[in-house]
């Protein structure tokens, strides 16, 4: 009995120790499982946060790719649109007169033809309606009244007395009536001339024997016209009288309008009256015996043109309902507000510093503190130019004749290559250089030589900008012709529209910082030296050399 229960007790302590062994077993191999399972859970984690982060980059690429693609497609949409408008309403207009489908088939312009103006509000104009952006534009309006304050206060402690005298205004517009008399000039020749030129040699061209001796003749005789009136003449205007800088620029930058003008409604009209044979019985000017729609634009959409915010011609443009006045004479007190945003920028951050500048050597140390000081004050006035002109003085304009087409320029702010900002910055200008530049270049190469076009319309901008800032000084100084035939060019094909990532947004801003710097600190600098130390002759490398390289007075 006692060795059975012995046997027993073993037995059990034997199977109670082989639970417990084989407890331990599985405790350990749950632990070595749960342990497993936790880093595949990490890993799986990993994994798992590595693959959202890529599914969001490639979302971010597609939503782009998918927004650029929508918005070429709507703007095809609309550009089809209004075609489609502008034909219904040429067929709409047949029961009142008897005009075939070929007589009008040059009035409805397509976007191959050229550009197509479209009902468009500008963009600030949207963007204003937005609280946040509203703000920004305050606190613009705050730091104009900061410059004013401290103008008052230094005046006060200066002089014992609060006073705000616009002298700097008053020169640099002066002689305002010789800049009116010279604009009539201008403006008569540009309404009359071309007009009358085009409507003669229109007439006589397919009654003419002799075709390419007529058309050579009313060319040469009208580029000879041109040079006179629209060269020579604001150039002597300018020098004669001896204009202040801003008087300077209005007729050196309305020379410029003129010629483009001009050039615009010659270009456009020349291959419908080449394209068009005249019938026996029409009038002088292509008029029908039965009424036929004129064939030769009107006196009156030429009128029209000179005056509208756009430097490509069409016979006619859309239209507005009405002219908001209200919106006119705030958009002209923007522009007023504007001057005095610029005169205040030089006279507390630009002059003080050049004029003081002026008097010491000219060295590398000098040249690189008078830089980095002139960057701010060199973007603000940027900005102040671009609303100015760009937004203010050709919105004025436009809701004055009710022209439709608001869109002078494009978020150029928002460009990440200076391709793009090139386009976008003033859409006014680049149409007419990139129609009547570019695309004629193409066309004449048999579209071979798509780099020498663009540098072609690289060079013609540099030069003009150039010419502009030689007589607006009057001094050369080739700072403009450099930033733009070679910094403009080297920018325009490395940082191009295939970078998109908001890195180079901020390079774009960074070298805008630095160029309108660099042209700030150099312009001022030379302005100085040409009145501390003026030239002594007339020689070519003196005419050419910068006084500031060498004036330490």
């Amino acid at each position: 009995m006692a060795t059975d229960s012995n046997r027993l007790g073993d037995t059990t302590a034997t199977e109670t120790a082989t639970r417990l062994v084989h407890r331990s077993v599985n405790n350990a191999n749950s632990a070595v499982s749960s342990g497993e399972v936790t880093n595949h859970a990490e890993k799986h984690a990993e994994d798992l946060i590595q693959w959202k982060r890529h599914v969001e980059r490639i979302k971010s690429k597609v939503l782009d790719q998918i927004q650029v693609q929508l918005s070429d497609l709507l703007d095809k949409a609309l550009t089809e649109s209004v075609q489609t408008f502008t034909q219904n309403g040429n067929h709409g207009n047949n029961h009142v007169t008897t005009t075939n489908n070929n007589d009008n088939s040059h009035r409805t312009h397509t976007e191959k033809d050229g550009k197509v103006f479209m009902d468009r509000r500008s963009i600030l104009d949207d963007l204003f309606e937005i609280n946040h952006i509203r703000t920004i534009y305050h606190m613009f309006i705050s730091v104009l009244f900061l410059f004013i304050i401290s103008t008052l206060a230094v005046d006060y402690i200066d002089q014992g007395r609060l006073v705000l005298e616009f002298d700097l205004l008053s020169y640099a517009f002066g002689k305002l009536h010789i800049v009116a008399l010279a604009w009539l000039l201008m403006f008569s020749y540009t309404l009359a001339v071309p007009y009358y030129a085009l409507a003669l040699w229109g007439t006589l061209y397919h009654r003419s024997p002799v075709q390419g001796v007529l058309s050579v003749g009313a060319g040469l005789v009208l580029s000879a016209l041109q040079a006179a009136v629209l060269g020579v003449l604001p150039i002597y205007v300018v020098f004669h009288y001896q204009l202040p800088p801003a008087s300077r620029f209005i007729i050196i930058l309305e020379q410029i309008r003129f010629l483009m003008k001009s050039y615009s409604f010659i270009r456009e009209n020349v291959p419908v009256i080449l394209k068009h044979k005249t019938k026996e019985g029409e009038g002088p000017r292509g008029e029908g015996p039965r009424g036929e729609v004129p064939r030769f634009p009107t006196f009156s959409s030429y009128l029209y043109f000179l005056f509208a915010p756009t430097l490509i011609y069409r016979e006619c443009y859309p239209r507005n309902p009405h002219i908001r006045w209200n919106y006119v004479g705030v958009t002209f007190a923007k522009i007023l507000g504007c001057l005095f945003y610029g005169y205040f920028i030089l006279v507390r951050l630009c002059i003080p510093v050049f004029m003081n500048d002026s008097n010491t050597p000219f060295s590398t140390r000098t040249l690189v503190l008078a830089l980095f000081h002139a960057t701010l004050p060199g973007m603000l006035l940027l900005l102040l130019a671009f609303f100015a002109f760009l937004h203010c003085w050709l919105n004025a304009f436009a809701e004055m004749l009710r022209f439709a087409d608001r869109m002078f320029y494009k978020d150029w702010w928002n460009s990440t290559s200076f391709a793009n900002y090139y386009r976008t910055w003033n859409v006014v200008v680049h149409d007419w250089l990139y129609y009547y530049g570019y695309r004629d270049f193409l066309w004449l190469s048999r579209r071979k030589f798509r780099t020498a076009a663009m540098l072609s319309v690289f060079a013609v901008s540099a030069l003009v900008h150039e010419y502009v800032f030689t007589l607006g000084f009057g001094f050369f100084y080739p700072v403009m012709f450099c930033l733009f035939a070679f910094f403009g060019v080297a920018f325009n094909f490395t940082l191009n529209d295939k970078r998109k990532s908001p890195v180079w947004n901020i390079m774009m801003w960074t070298c805008l910082f630095i160029g309108q710097g660099v042209m700030v600190c150099l312009y001022c600098q030379e302005w100085y030296a040409q009145i501390h130390c003026p030239r002594t002759g007339d020689s070519f490398w003196e005419l050419v050399t910068p006084r500031s390289w060498s004036c330490s007075n």
